[in-house]
């Protein structure tokens, strides 16, 4: 019993090193999208941080503060949600297998 708690006591450890490094190269992934046709375009991180808007001139010189604000919003939320995903599923790569369905921990 105790070879087999010292085996999964090194799987851990390898696990949260991974972890570690694959939560450090999320900082440098990049996901981008964009909205209304491209008038909008946000480029968030792995870490869901906002790395740069990009709003087209004709947007911005139009003077329609309501429709710019709704363009942003909505490339924003894209941005963030695709960085989630893309994070969750290097995790995941991580924890396949170790973790049993259904079973949830809280940043994995």
């Amino acid at each position: 019993m105790n070879l087999n708690m010292q085996g999964m006591l090194k799987q851990i450890q390898k696990m949260q090193a991974d972890m570690a490094k694959v939560q450090a190269e999320l900082e440098n992934k990049t996901v981008s999208e964009e909205s209304g046709g491209g008038m909008v375009k946000v480029v968030a991180n792995g870490k869901k941080e906002i790395v740069s808007i990009n709003i087209d001139d004709e947007v911005a010189k139009s003077g329609d503060k309501e429709m710019m604000e709704d363009l942003i919003v909505a490339a924003v939320n894209k941005a963030l949600s695709s960085a989630g995903k893309m994070a969750e599923e290097e995790m995941s790569s991580i924890t396949k297998g170790m973790i049993p369905p259904g079973f949830n921990i809280p940043g994995l």
